[in-house]
C-alpha cells in the first residue's frame, strides 16, 4: 500500500472496554497508523471498546472515519458522534453489506462474537470467490491463535481446502498490516473443485 494511494480499510474489533490494555493499545496504534497514512477507516460505528479507540485515534491522526451501525444500537446511544459519516442501517445484515462494499481490505483486531461473525462472513465470501480483498488478523499477544488452530483443524479434517489458508494472513503487530495489504495476492483456485 503506497503513501500516495490511500485505501478504505474495514476494521472488525470488539466493543468491550473490559479487556487487557495490550488490546486497547493495539487498537489505538492501528487507528493512528491509518490516520497518518491518509486511509479511511470503515467500522461498526461504535464509540465504545476497541471500536471507539480505533476511531478516535484515526480521527486524531487526520484520517477519515465512516461508521456503519444498525438503528437499534444507535438508539442505545452507542454510536460515535464525531465521525465523518455515520450510516444507520435497518439490520445487522445491511450493516455488514455496506461495510464490505465500502472497504478495500479487512483487518481483524481482537473481539468477541460480533467480530467473529463479521470475519467468518468475509472469509466465506473470499472462499466463494465473491471477494478477493485482503483479510488480515492482527494477532495481538497470540489472541487469534485458537481460531487459527481451529481453521487448521477444519483443513486437516477435510472440511476446508488447503489453498484456503491463502484467504487470510496473520501478523503480530498493527504496523505489519500495511506490508501485507500492499503485497496481497488472492489465492488461485477453481470454485467447482470445492464440491468435486
Amino acid at each position: 500500500m503506497s503513501e500516495t494511494s490511500p485505501q478504505s480499510i474495514c476494521v472488525f474489533c470488539g466493543s468491550s472496554s473490559r479487556v487487557d490494555v495490550v488490546h486497547k493499545s493495539a487498537a489505538s496504534e492501528f487507528g493512528r497508523l491509518l490516520g497518518e497514512r491518509g486511509c479511511t477507516l470503515v467500522y461498526g460505528g461504535g464509540r465504545v471498546g476497541l471500536m471507539g479507540l480505533t476511531a478516535d485515534a484515526t480521527i486524531k491522526a487526520g484520517g477519515k472515519v465512516i461508521g456503519v451501525i444498525p438503528s437499534f444500537l444507535q438508539h442505545l446511544e452507542v454510536g460515535h458522534a464525531g465521525l465523518d459519516e455515520l450510516v444507520v442501517t435497518e439490520s445487522m445484515h445491511e450493516r455488514k453489506r455496506i461495510m464490505y462494499e465500502r472497504a478495500d481490505a479487512f483487518v481483524v483486531l481482537p473481539g468477541g462474537l460480533g467480530t467473529l461473525d463479521e470475519t467468518m462472513e468475509a472469509l466465506t465470501w473470499a472462499q466463494l470467490k465473491l471477494s478477493d480483498k485482503p483479510i488480515v488478523f492482527v494477532d495481538v499477544a497470540g489472541f487469534w491463535q485458537p481460531l487459527i488452530k481451529l481453521l487448521d483443524h477444519t483443513i486437516a479434517a477435510g472440511f476446508t481446502r488447503e489453498e484456503n489458508r491463502g484467504l487470510y494472513k496473520v501478523v503480530d503487530t498493527p504496523a505489519a498490516v500495511f506490508d501485507v495489504i500492499g503485497d496481497w495476492h488472492a489465492p488461485e483456485g477453481d470454485l467447482k473443485a470445492k464440491w468435486l
